[in-house]
């Protein structure tokens, strides 16, 4: 019980026996235990924060020509529906920051919630 209660307060002195057993014990569950407990942490999506401000994220192409995904938000496509729509509002918004470019596809963006706060748009160069 003696032994129970002083790690419990962690009485131990530095360097002894018992005070290498509980920080060992401590850095085993800090770095074992995520692959056994599910905490529930999903990682925050990055969306721009201010109004018309795109996110440009270089991806791999094919060959020598560069291919960058622009995260556009939803407040600046202009409350477009249609397949049309979506490519030329996301065009509006690209081509004065890239210039003469071709849009491959476009995906949503969704929050924690499921709710479309941007769109992803594959631009070709």
């Amino acid at each position: 019980m003696k032994l129970l209660r002083n790690y419990i307060f962690w009485t131990y002195e530095r360097g002894s026996f018992h005070y290498d057993v509980m920080v060992t014990l401590i850095l085993l569950f800090l770095f074992v235990a995520p692959r056994f407990i599910d905490f529930n942490d999903k990682p925050l999506l990055i969306t721009p924060l201010r109004h018309s401000e795109v996110l440009v994220k270089e991806q791999k192409g094919v060959g020598d020509e560069p291919t960058f995904v622009y995260e556009i938000r939803v407040d600046d496509l202009h409350g477009a529906r249609t397949d049309s729509e979506m490519r030329a509002a996301i065009m509006n918004v690209v081509e004065p920051i890239a210039g003469d470019a071709t849009l491959e596809k476009y995906s949503p963006v969704v929050d924690g919630k499921g709710h479309i706060v941007a769109y992803d748009a594959t631009i070709e160069h």
